[in-house]
């Protein structure tokens, strides 16, 4: 049974009319909608300047593990040896003239974690030798799957412009690493999309926090009439007067603390900060916290206040680096590592050195103490055990 359906990429918009699912789920499949409340655009571009461009919290957070997991020495290993050179490795470290390997592996991080999808383009040269390595724009890419659901090429779009990447042949071009998604087949899921909401939020608070400034730093008074008996109150010019002079004279961080001068019969009442007003600055606080959280920094590395879950700096810095950046880098690189050895015909593995890993030398040196301590174990296994691969006249005494 073949069941026709659509399928959308990213944004909603329809890729291709009709596909037919070769996998045993196929008659499974249904037309999925989004179902959700959309407080500000959800695509890859509104959530890259919402979240990333124009807020502090995910600014900082997207940075704060991009970087750690770029910087993290990598090696490239085989099951008989690890390598000190090698041209994978030497391909890893200066991919291409405009970029080596914390900036090419930074880009990749940045975007699978503001589009939930990273792409990563091969350029062979004529004698299909690797030159090139470049990390491309997730939000200009899009899957175009085949017949069986599977990819088949990848379309990349600038303006009206389109080059299709075919996956088809013995060395696919495009490396793409995607974010688990339980409702997407070919997009992965973001963390700043899962923050939309606190990221909505916390920019609110601080367009709030910027009109309160503008208006001298305190919230809006109220001008009382009590004029006499038998005077009904201002009529529209008066008013329109009042209005034009209050928005001149008294509104802006330059008339700041101006006085007022007021006649007939008109009275300022200020309007002191009311209970909603002080629950404002909390609501700003927890929504940077659940940013922290969708992305898996702890709040205290960026300088949130609040509660403090770690009794140190250093126990949130090695739970940030063993729950959050080695998990991700070494997904990545595992990702990269298997698809590079496709193209080069070599079965190698790439991962980051942990041995090399600041923030992790207390735990390596107890792991490495308590390995070397086990008599019962050979030498082989210790070394298994400690993620380096045997050496031969190891094995052959064993």
């Amino acid at each position: 049974m073949v069941l026709d359906f659509l399928w959308r990429d990213r944004d909603g918009a329809q890729v291709r009319p009709e596909e037919a699912k070769a996998s045993a789920t196929g008659p499974l499949v249904a037309y999925h909608g989004a179902g959700r409340v959309a407080w500000s655009p959800r695509d890859t571009g509104s959530l890259t300047r919402t979240g990333f461009v124009g807020n502090p919290v995910g600014f900082r957070a997207v940075k704060l593990i991009a970087e750690a997991a770029a910087a993290l020495p990598l090696v490239l290993q085989d099951t008989e040896q690890r390598y000190e050179t090698h041209p994978l490795l030497r391909l890893v470290t200066a991919p291409n003239p405009a970029q080596g390997k914390a900036e090419l592996f930074e880009a990749l991080y940045g975007h699978l974690l503001l589009s939930g999808d990273g792409f990563v383009e091969a350029v062979s040269g004529d004698d299909g030798r690797l030159l090139e390595l470049h990390v491309l724009r997730s939000d200009r890419m899009h899957v175009v799957p085949g017949e069986d659901g599977w990819p088949v090429a990848y379309d990349y779009m600038v303006n009206a412009r389109k080059h299709r990447f075919d996956m088809t042949g013995p060395m696919p071009p495009i490396c793409h690493i995607r974010s688990f998604h339980p409702q997407d087949d070919h997009y992965g899921l973001s963390p700043v999309q899962a923050a939309a909401q606190a990221v909505d939020v916390h920019n609110s608070a601080s367009r709030w926090s910027k009109g309160l400034l503008d208006n001298a730093a305190r919230p809006s008074g109220a001008i009382v009439w009590s004029g006499g008996e038998g005077q009904m109150g201002m009529n529209q010019d008066q008013y329109e007067r009042l209005q034009a002079e209050m928005e001149t004279h008294h509104q802006g961080a330059r008339n700041a603390g101006r006085p007022m001068l007021l006649e007939g019969g008109l009275d300022w009442k200020p309007m002191g900060f009311s209970p909603s007003d002080m629950e404002f600055h909390q609501t700003k606080e927890a929504a940077a916290r659940e940013i922290a959280v969708a992305f898996g920094v702890p709040p205290m590395l960026l300088g949130i206040p609040g509660e403090a879950t770690y009794a140190n700096y250093a126990e949130a810095h090695r739970a940030f680096y063993r729950l959050t950046v080695l998990p991700l880098a070494t997904r990545v690189t595992a990702a990269v590592g298997r698809w590079l050895s496709e193209l080069a015909g070599a079965a190698v593995d790439l991962k980051p050195d942990l041995d090399q890993v600041p923030a992790l030398a207390p735990e390596r040196d107890a792991q490495w103490r308590r390995v070397a301590e086990a008599e019962f174990l050979t030498a082989g296994e210790k070394r298994r055990m400690l993620g380096l691969p045997a050496l031969p006249e190891e094995d052959a005494g064993e």
